[in-house]
């Protein structure tokens, strides 16, 4: 008798996917918009579904950012950015610079992104390793996640190597000016209560 192992995923090979074929399967209709899946480092990932405190923080947070950045720059919410070759993630808050066409013909790239930001609960882990290595191997200077659970809000600056260099820990009670906009100050209170 021959005894079979179950074999674990990560001992076999995967496809790697380019954001060219992942646009490539949206516009064949193999994937949808209903679909609720993001590309990250080649590997189509579903999204973790949204329970009432995250869905109230992105829906509060993106009025917030929305009016504090008016004028200076665009607040994407849960949209994609491209971040080829094999990563098209949909940041919760996506702070990027004014696009003329209103990126009507492409998503934002990493010249264009000037602060992305995660809502974390269940999420928490994959937001601080494998978003943060992706963003930071990508070079996007500065990447915020609110640590809902813990009322926190993680700042991570400095990408090198794809790692972020520096981390900052803040609070409810504190302020923050993105790297990328100093004259904007962002009250923590309304993106953590």
């Amino acid at each position: 008798m021959v005894q079979v192992f179950p074999q674990s995923v990560r001992d076999l090979t995967l496809k790697q996917w380019t954001v060219e074929d992942y646009h490539r399967m949206l516009g064949a209709g193999i994937l949808s918009s209903e679909d609720r899946v993001e590309l990250l480092e080649g590997q189509i990932v579903e999204m973790v579904p949204q329970n009432p405190p995250h869905a109230s923080r992105i829906d509060d947070g993106g009025d917030y950012l929305k009016a504090l950045f008016a004028q200076r720059a665009k607040v994407r919410v849960q949209l994609p950015v491209t971040l080829a070759p094999g990563s098209e993630p949909e940041p919760d808050f996506a702070i990027v610079r004014p696009d003329p066409n209103r990126y009507r013909d492409r998503h934002p790239s990493p010249q264009d992104i000037l602060l992305l930001i995660e809502v974390a609960d269940a999420t928490l882990t994959r937001d601080r390793t494998h978003k943060a290595a992706i963003y930071a191997k990508a070079g996007i200077p500065e990447y915020w996640i609110i640590d809902l659970p813990q009322r926190q809000m993680i700042v991570l600056q400095d990408p090198q190597g794809g790692t972020y260099q520096q981390e900052h820990i803040l609070g409810a009670d504190d302020q923050r000016a993105p790297l990328q906009c100093p004259e904007v100050t962002v009250n923590l209170r309304y993106l953590l209560l």
